[in-house]
């Protein structure tokens, strides 16, 4: 087994690195206390000019074409340094993908270029709906054809990057007599289609910087060329991109968990208690040896289901259990790393307050990890 990775891949890796530290970092806190709008875009523009909002997608259609693995390597360094910018990198790739991946030539042409290089500073997707969560076959939005348009009716929540997006992924009911889950199918919505409508911006916990917003569908008219894939097979193209988006959420995750602890050792090296660095405790040493060794598993566990969806093998139970270990192992990296900061930790003078309210939803968001145990054990019991 070769864990060398690529000269492209380490190229890749270091640029975004170099971003995060030079870029991103700087700026992080002040996203998260201002929510400075104009800023993410910024950020995000810059980012599409390297290539990172298309890491996967063909340079047919303006990506850079460098796979599954250069994208979690990306997405892996970005989360060292601000979690609501690479979540909505993130998800756009994620949106340009599926575009790739089920869409029509024409729009492949119309929408992932946008994507790639930054005229759209971000895409979404819009499956949440308030009874419709980790159940997304129970949702409520309808769709309905009407000649040449479609006609969607009904509401999604918690919808990342919804303010600034360009597009949208939007998943409807089209056949309500089908089986539970079959009578579903996906749509691409711009913004500026009648009928749609941003709604309020919720406030967070954590990644303030990412406006997540509710979306109102009244009588809203999309083009009946915008179907998305089949008709009524749009449950099997959320299954399947959400198990990308797992390696991305994992991957950010990760970033955090490791960014908290070079934190916190820096800070235990300095900090002395009855006449000695904290460093030189067992008890410290202990804690940081065994975050590390969790966040190196989860770096493996994540590149091997990046590498298998860039075989084309089947990696959705892989990419659960990359996302369930990575996220709960950066979750227990932030805890301990505030911990071993003591009081410092729960100030803003470091970052790990902010590190520990942004890695939280990582266990929710794109399946909890309740989600991600049911996945695995039906993989292993079928």
């Amino acid at each position: 087994m070769n864990f060398e990775l690529t000269e492209e891949q380490k190229l890749i890796r270091d640029t975004a690195a170099r971003f995060a530290k030079q870029e991103l970092e700087p700026v992080a806190a002040r996203l998260d206390q201002e929510k400075d709008r104009q800023l993410l875009r910024e950020n995000l523009k810059k980012l599409a000019e390297l290539g990172f909002m298309g890491l996967a997608v063909d340079p047919e259609y303006g990506g850079a074409g460098a796979g599954a693995t250069a994208f979690a390597l990306a997405m892996m360094e970005l989360g060292r340094a601000c979690a609501a910018t690479t979540v909505t990198a993130s998800v756009t790739n994620m949106v340009a993908e599926v575009i790739q991946s089920v869409g029509s030539e024409g729009l492949k042409k119309k929408y992932i270029p946008p994507l790639c290089n930054g005229e759209y500073s971000a895409g979404s997707f819009a499956l949440t709906e308030t009874g419709a969560g980790s159940d997304l076959a129970a949702m409520r939005t309808s769709a309905v054809q009407d000649g040449d348009t479609w006609v969607l009716n009904g509401g999604k929540i918690f919808i990342t990057s919804a303010e600034y997006a360009g597009v949208f992924v939007i998943w409807a009911v089209t056949d309500k007599e089908a089986r539970k889950g079959r009578g579903i199918s996906a749509f691409l919505v711009e913004p500026s289609f009648p009928g749609f409508t941003v709604g309020k911006d919720e406030k967070k916990m954590g990644q303030n910087g990412s406006c997540t917003n509710e979306l109102l569908l009244d009588e809203c008219r999309v083009p009946r060329k915008n179907l998305l894939g089949s008709l009524n097979e749009g449950f099997s193209i959320a299954v399947g991109e959400l198990a990308g988006g797992r390696i991305g959420v994992g991957s950010m995750a990760l970033g955090i968990g490791l960014a908290a602890m070079d934190c916190a050792t820096a800070y235990v090296r300095e900090r002395v208690q009855f006449d000695r660095p904290l460093a030189s405790q067992q008890a410290i040493q202990w804690m940081i040896a065994d975050n590390h060794t969790r966040l190196e598993g989860a770096r493996l566990l994540l590149l091997r289901a990046a590498a298998l969806k860039e075989a084309r093998k089947s990696f959705a139970a892989e990419a659960a259990m990359a996302k369930l270990y990575a996220t709960e192992s950066a979750n227990k990296a932030c805890h301990d790393a505030l911990q071993m900061l003591g009081g410092y930790g729960y100030t803003q003078d470091f970052p790990l307050e902010r590190y520990t309210r942004d890695v939280r939803i990582t266990t929710i968001y794109e399946g909890t990890s309740e989600v991600q145990r049911m996945i695995i054990a039906k993989a292993l019991l079928r």
